[in-house]
């Protein structure tokens, strides 16, 4: 995760608008994110966590819900967007948000099509959820902001792309539940489709199985006549 999210901000941004193991001092503490996003203010300071806990949605894959409940994987991240609003918001001193990147988005689909109670959790904790696609896609404003920073314009540049990215959020959001519906129910199909082909392979077995064991009929000459 650490690695991903380095490639796409550098590859995004300019060196002076972000900075890795960025630490903060705050009342005696000290903490360190994986990355800071240093936009105009009155933004200044988006945290960017990287460290998504991935051990529980692997095993729910892999094993199954039957093993692995759901509920497991869903207390796992309400625990994370707890962790980065108490570390990385910091009044004073942040941004009143902060961002959680999740590396796969498989997992961000699963999480907004299965999951609408945690994802409006994290909204009331300030904590964006993020995947790859969507980190570019905020990336992209802020690079826009960038450009014209020192003119006073571009307070009304990023309420109105900020405005746009909500819209185009919404409709990636309905598009991928619909695609993680549709790869649940294709992941159906195939076990269907495999179920059966079983039963025709058993059946083809059974029917070579009779010929085999078949006893061979001697033929019979007719009598001559005389």
């Amino acid at each position: 995760g650490e690695m991903q999210l380095e490639q796409i901000i550098r590859n995004m941004l300019p060196e002076t608008s972000f900075e890795f193991q960025y630490g903060f001092s705050y009342a005696g503490h000290q903490v360190i994110a994986d990355c800071v996003l240093k936009l105009p203010e009155p933004v200044g300071l988006i945290a960017v966590d990287s460290k998504f806990p991935l051990e529980n949605y692997e095993r729910l894959i892999s094993d199954g819900p039957d093993k692995v409940s759901p509920a497991v994987f869903k207390a796992d991240i309400r625990r994370h967007v707890e962790a980065i609003s108490s570390k990385y918001i910091i009044p004073g001193v942040t941004s009143d948000g902060a961002m959680m990147f999740v590396p796969a988005e498989a997992v961000f689909a699963e999480i907004h099509a299965h999951h609408r109670d945690v994802v409006e959790f994290a909204q009331n904790k300030r904590v964006w959820i993020v995947s790859p696609t969507t980190l570019m896609a905020v990336l992209n404003t802020v690079r826009a902001v960038l450009k014209d920073v020192e003119t006073r314009k571009q307070i009304h540049i990023i309420q109105d792309e900020l405005g746009k990215l909500g819209k185009e959020f919404g409709r990636f959001d309905e598009r991928m539940r619909k695609l993680a519906d549709h790869i649940r129910q294709a992941n159906k199909d195939v076990d269907d489709v495999a179920i059966t082909s079983k039963k025709i392979s058993d059946r083809f077995a059974s029917i070579e199985k009779v010929e085999l064991d078949a006893p061979a009929i001697t033929e019979v000459s007719p009598p001559t006549l005389t």
